[in-house]
C-alpha cells in the first residue's frame, strides 16, 4: 500500500423530486453493504431532485446508484466544492422570510399548514402568520424555526429586481 494521500471528487445524481433523503438512505445502505468508499452524501433541501456523493472515482458512484429506485442518473461532470458551498451553510429562516410569502409551519398544532406571513420580529425569530387553510383570519405568531418557505410572492421578487 503507497502512503499517498488520495483526493476525492465530488458528483451530482438526478433523483426524483421530493425523494432526495430515500434515494440517498438506500445508497448509504447499499454502500456500506457491499463496502463501496462513498466518503458523504449531501441531500440539498434547497436542491430538489439532487443529491452530491463524494467518492474517489466516477465508477464507485455508478455502482453505487445502479438499481436504486428513484435514482435516475449521474450528472456528467465533477462538481466543485466552490459550487455546493451555498448548500452546506445554514442561514436562518428568519432572513429569507419577508411580509406576503407563503410558508409552511413544520411544528406545533399547526404543523403541515400554510400560512401567509403578515409580519416578521427578527429581534424575536418570530413571524406572525394568517393561517390560509382556516375558516376564519386569526393572527398566530410562530418561532421562526418551525417554518420552512413555499413560495415567495412575485411583488416582493419584483420590488428587488427594480
Amino acid at each position: 500500500m503507497n502512503n499517498k494521500k488520495s483526493s476525492t471528487l465530488i458528483f451530482a445524481v438526478k433523483t426524483t423530486v421530493g425523494q432526495e433523503k430515500n434515494a440517498a438512505e438506500m445508497i448509504e445502505a447499499r454502500s456500506k453493504m457491499n463496502q463501496f468508499p462513498v466518503l458523504s452524501i449531501l441531500v440539498p433541501e434547497i436542491l430538489r431532485g439532487f443529491i452530491f456523493l463524494e467518492v474517489e472515482s466516477p465508477h464507485v458512484v455508478d455502482e453505487a446508484i445502479t438499481g436504486i429506485k428513484h435514482v435516475k442518473s449521474r450528472v456528467a461532470g465533477v462538481i466543485h466544492l466552490s459550487e455546493i458551498e451555498k448548500y452546506l451553510e445554514s442561514k436562518p429562516i428568519i432572513d429569507e422570510l419577508n411580509v406576503g410569502y407563503v410558508v409552511e409551519v413544520t411544528g406545533g398544532p399547526f404543523k403541515g399548514m400554510q400560512a401567509l406571513v403578515t409580519k416578521i420580529n427578527k429581534v424575536r425569530n418570530e413571524a406572525t402568520l394568517e393561517l390560509l387553510e382556516a375558516t376564519f383570519t386569526l393572527p398566530i405568531t410562530v418561532n421562526a424555526d418551525y417554518l420552512k418557505l413555499i413560495k415567495k410572492t412575485k411583488t416582493q421578487e419584483e420590488d428587488k429586481n427594480e
